[in-house]
């Protein structure tokens, strides 16, 4: 049976109270287990990761198998120190679940915790994944051939909380739903010196300024103005007193863009303009440009028509089309390996967007989420 909704209040509560950050996860992966385990196991195999050790997959047998579908949830936390003043609030200094990952655990486990009294006709496989916000965890599990044989799924769905959308709403789309993602990593290496005499020096301030100017033009002369794209920078380090020149020169930032193609091409212009830069202004370039795992989010045409069809005929369910969003997620990885959807549930917090140190999502969501993919996962078992 579905867990009541003081049931899966108390689990994200719980979870709540301990975020950890990427491949951290060992309080919440006890936790989870633990859960997990007074489930009835009839039907049930736990699987654990040596490699990736806060990674769990459980798989259910099916009664009459046709396909095996995969459900991933993931795990970990962000570095902010929460502000909600909660009861209960995080107990890791420094660490909250400001991106719902909580939710996305609850509702993961709620959907467990019905399949393992109603055994589902297909076989099904839930993927707790640790590391989405860094260092892209489904890439690592899939990378040391985890889904593979019995494991492997047919195709695969997941969620992201959303406290834009009203509580409960279901959002998604065909084709791209979230980015692809890069992060800009770079340092410009001149020669220092006093600021008297810059003749004598190669400015690394002076080059990193030319590189923010620069990358500006990415988007505006190198992407379809239809299709869209970022290029941002967040942090420029440099320098110590103001009357000394510069020697280095740090700024990181990220590349967005809707698919694979343009995200590459600005990942090169990106490239381009830092050479360039190095040699305008005699400064030795330091590029880095890691985009691991964080894929566009691009759903399988044909199931996410199948879902939205599903949702939008059945009254309990509050769906809602949606436009494609820069938000990254490492999900886009195992969706360019297996087919499958991505959709946004609905937490009801419009005053305090994702990374917000105040997001308080409406736990009414909890339940929404655990029986409209319950009922879309019966439903489509049938197909």
């Amino acid at each position: 049976m579905v867990w009541t909704t003081e049931e899966l209040i108390r689990v994200r509560r719980a979870l709540h109270a301990m975020p950890e950050l990427a491949l951290q996860e060992y309080e919440t992966h006890r936790y989870l287990l633990n859960e997990i385990s007074q489930l009835n196991q009839d039907w049930l195999t736990i699987r654990t990761v040596p490699e990736v050790p806060t990674a769990i997959l459980v798989r259910l047998q099916g009664t009459h198998p046709t396909r095996t579908i995969g459900y991933r949830a993931d795990m970990d936390a962000l570095p902010i120190e929460e502000a909600t003043g909660l009861p209960f609030s995080s107990r890791h200094a420094g660490v909250m679940h400001a991106c719902g990952h909580d939710i996305h655990m609850t509702v993961g486990l709620g959907i467990l915790a019905y399949f393992a009294e109603q055994q589902p006709k297909d076989n099904l496989i839930f993927f707790f994944q640790p590391a989405e916000e860094a260092d892209f965890g489904g890439k690592h599990v899939y990378d040391l051939g985890v889904f593979s044989g019995e494991w492997r799924p047919d195709e695969f769905y997941g969620l992201h909380d959303n406290p834009q959308l009203p509580t409960g709403q279901i959002a998604t789309r065909p084709g791209t739903l979230f980015a692809g993602t890069t992060e800009i990593h770079v340092t410009f290496t001149g020669k220092g010196g006093h600021a008297a005499f810059p003749q004598d020096s190669n400015d690394a301030i002076v080059a990193g300024a030319a590189f923010v100017s620069q990358v500006q033009t990415v988007v505006s002369r190198n992407v379809d103005p239809v299709q869209g794209g970022v290029v941002t920078l967040g942090t420029f380090q440099a320098g110590t007193a103001g009357n000394i020149i510069a020697e280095t020169a740090h700024l990181d930032g990220t590349i967005r863009a809707f698919t694979q193609t343009n995200l590459v091409n600005m990942q090169q212009r990106v490239r381009t303009i830092a050479e360039a830069i190095g040699t305008m202004y005699g400064v030795q370039v330091d590029l880095e440009l890691i985009q691991g795992g964080y894929m566009p989010v691009e759903n399988d045409a044909t199931l996410a028509q199948l879902m939205i069809d599903y949702f939008q005929a059945d009254p309990t369910v509050a769906f809602a089309d949606i436009a494609p969003a820069m938000t990254g997620e490492d999900f886009g990885f195992l969706l360019q390996q297996f087919p499958g959807v991505m959709f946004w549930l609905g937490v009801g917090d419009p005053d305090h967007p994702l990374h917000h140190a105040k997001m308080s999502p409406n736990e009414g969501a909890l339940a929404a989420g655990v029986d409209a993919m319950v009922g879309f996962l019966n439903y489509r078992m049938e197909q």
